[in-house]
């Protein structure tokens, strides 16, 4: 029996219904995906934060496993490698671009290096004058939160740097590099120092809403396709002879 309303009857479009199915299956899975990323930032947010409230370990002046260090507070002693320093660019701060500098730490006693992100410095507005970062002579004691990985920006695939600029920062492309031998991980410096760098560093796990956001889109969407099949499958009635 069809379904009448309004001077049309319900027959439905099977064809179309596949590809509303389908639409719907993609959606949803997309939002899912979109959901799990928010609950994963919220989970890195609260190891970050945790770390930040924890005491701090020393990193030991030889090999560790990132696993056991990574999104802890750790405390690194040691004297930087100035002729290695690495100007990492495009890093935007409060709406001015500019350089997020790092600095490879000989740790204390031991052939062993960490890389240490250091701040960020305001750029010189000419790409062929890098700005000037002194970089502390002597023993350092760093403090800060040991990372397994840094957030990557879009390069050329097989890119390779060249001089002090940067794009990208990964621990074994700096091994690469300078031939040191280095930790398996990066050490975001949160002690101050007197080398002028901003360490207003951003929230790490930070965005959970946004995905929230684009998952309640992709729900949008799926809905969308079964308003759109039911519309589809009303027909106008055929008028009386």
């Amino acid at each position: 029996m069809a379904l009448s309303l309004g001077g049309r009857r319900f027959e439905p479009r099977w064809g179309w219904l596949v590809l509303a199915l389908a639409g719907v299956m993609a959606f949803v899975a997309l939002g899912n995906w979109q959901l799990r990323r928010a609950d994963e930032r919220r989970a890195l947010a609260a190891a970050h934060r945790a770390a930040l409230e924890a005491l701090p370990v020393a990193l030991p002046a030889q090999s560790i496993e990132a696993a056991a260090y990574a999104l802890r507070r750790v405390v690194a002693r040691g004297r930087f490698v100035a002729a290695q320093t690495i100007y990492l660019d495009n890093r935007i701060r409060h709406g001015r671009v500019g350089y997020e500098i790092v600095t490879p730490l000989r740790l204390s006693g031991s052939s062993w290096h960490v890389a240490v992100l250091r701040g960020w410095v305001a750029g010189s507005g000419s790409r062929s004058e890098l700005p000037r970062v002194p970089t502390p002579a002597g023993e350092q004691r760093i403090e800060g939160i040991a990372l397994a990985a840094v957030p990557q920006r879009f390069e050329l695939k097989d890119a390779q740097p060249e001089g002090r600029v940067w794009q990208n920062l990964s621990v074994e492309r700096l091994r690469a590099a300078t031939g040191l031998a280095l930790q398996p991980i990066l050490l975001e410096q949160r002690s101050p120092s007197d080398d002028g760098l901003s360490r207003d560093w951003p929230q790490h796990g930070a965005g959970a809403e946004k995905n929230e956001n684009y998952a309640l889109q992709w729900y949008s969407l799926a809905a969308l396709c079964v308003i759109l099949w039911l519309v589809l499958s009303f027909r106008r009635d055929a008028p009386a002879a």
